[in-house]
């Protein structure tokens, strides 16, 4: 199990350092905040760190070859072949280096006496620890083949959601680029250019002109300057985002973001319900699936929220209240989860909830698309705008002093 330094905050305002044993990092944040400690930096030791650099540089796959994967071989398996004899067939008709690579690992430590999960959790990416998770739950239950098909479903819903994002914020994004390009170009090449005839007139310039000349002086004489800026102010932000606290107060800020914020949550609401129906339907316990679970939401706030889920479910609570009091959760959630645990059909609840939610993403997704470009047309034409009439007006007043 590795070790990690870490710095905490203590209860009296002091600093305090120290080295413990967990699991991983978001356990060990959870050891010191049980402390009464607030952790501001939490790290690997020098051991772990190389032995963990040493998996991240063994070949990978896409989430999409790995979802392939796992459903070639829940075939394999659902076939009548043992695991042995599955792992190999599959290895047989790899054509991607990387997945010879992985199928030969895994075959070998397989051989050795080492379970499939534990093989698959020593080799490190792309098995990640939903991914782990879901294949302990099939070796320890003994229904291979149907668990390894929910968790190549899983995988499959995850990178169809992906893409759907993906292919949301490409178009927003082409035009936010355009637009900013646009303004570049006018400000450093056009702008000067046009507005020399009417500056050797020694005309009096209107506010909006006099605007866009000092920018496009400043940015013009400055660029340099402000690229190094831009380069310093972005590795700050890395570097501020990258320590715990602050990543939870910027995750928390962006959930506040009118269209962003829905859309954030409404996947990560979607991703959870379906990634928990699928683990508890496969035997892991609620305690478990939640920890997997909650390293697949992508944001802090929510993260920190099922941490304190977990704790109380720990204790002996049920799920809903604690999801209810969170204030992170939609309702309909909170009503499922709390109809499941009383009928005892919890994740059969969780599971047709999933693809209403799923929808949810859909409509937010429309939405965003929607909305997100209209408002960046907005802001190219009140830009346009500006910039027309900053050339304009100086022009006419030329005119007009021409014709006088």
């Amino acid at each position: 199990m590795p070790s990690f330094h870490y710095q905490a905050l203590s209860a009296d305002g002091g600093t305090a350092t120290g080295t413990l044993v967990a699991p991983d990092r978001n356990v060990a944040m959870r050891m010191i905040s049980a402390k009464g400690e607030t952790p501001l930096e939490v790290t690997l030791s020098d051991a772990d760190a190389a032995a963990s650099t040493r998996r991240k540089s063994r070949p990978s796959i896409s989430r999409p070859e790995l979802a392939d994967l796992i459903r070639e071989l829940a075939t394999a398996l659902e076939a009548g072949l043992p695991l042995m004899q599955a792992l190999r067939t599959v290895r047989r008709q790899a054509a991607h280096r990387n997945m010879r690579t992985i199928l030969d690992f895994i075959i070998e430590r397989v051989e050795s006496g080492v379970t499939f999960h534990q093989a698959a959790k020593e080799y490190g990416p792309p098995f990640d620890d939903m991914t782990t998770g879901m294949l302990r739950a099939a070796d320890a239950s003994g229904r291979t083949a149907e668990i390894l098909h929910q968790l190549a479903d899983l995988l499959e819903r995850s990178v169809e959601l992906r893409r759907e994002l993906v292919g949301a914020i490409v178009y927003p994004l082409m035009i936010a680029v355009l637009i900013g390009a646009s303004i570049v170009v006018l400000i450093v090449f056009v702008l000067p250019r046009v507005m020399k005839p009417i500056l050797q007139a020694n005309l009096e310039l209107p506010l909006p002109t006099t605007i866009l000349m000092g920018l496009s002086s400043f940015v013009t004489s400055w660029w340099l300057v402000i690229l190094a800026v831009m380069l310093l102010v972005w590795v700050n932000c890395n570097n501020w985002i990258a320590k715990p606290a602050n990543r939870l107060r910027f995750d928390t800020a962006t959930l506040r973001i009118p269209l962003v914020g829905r859309l954030m949550r409404d996947i990560a609401v979607a991703r959870f319900t379906r990634t928990l129906g699928t683990l508890v339907s496969a035997g892991i316990p609620i305690l478990s699936a939640l920890k997997i679970v909650r390293d697949t939401l992508g944001n802090q706030a929510l993260m920190h929220a099922i941490d304190q889920v977990t704790d109380k479910v720990s204790t002996g609570q049920s799920l809903a209240d604690p999801l209810e009091r969170s204030g992170q959760f939609p309702p309909l959630l909170v009503q499922i989860v709390n109809i499941g645990e009383r009928s005892g059909r919890l994740e059969q609840m969780l599971l047709h909830a999933a693809g209403s939610f799923d929808r949810q993403v859909n409509n937010s997704l429309k939405m965003f698309t929607r909305v997100l470009p209209a408002v960046l047309l907005v802001v190219m034409a009140l830009v346009a705008s500006f910039v027309l009439a900053a050339i304009l007006l100086p022009i006419i007043e030329l005119q007009k002093a021409a014709g006088a």
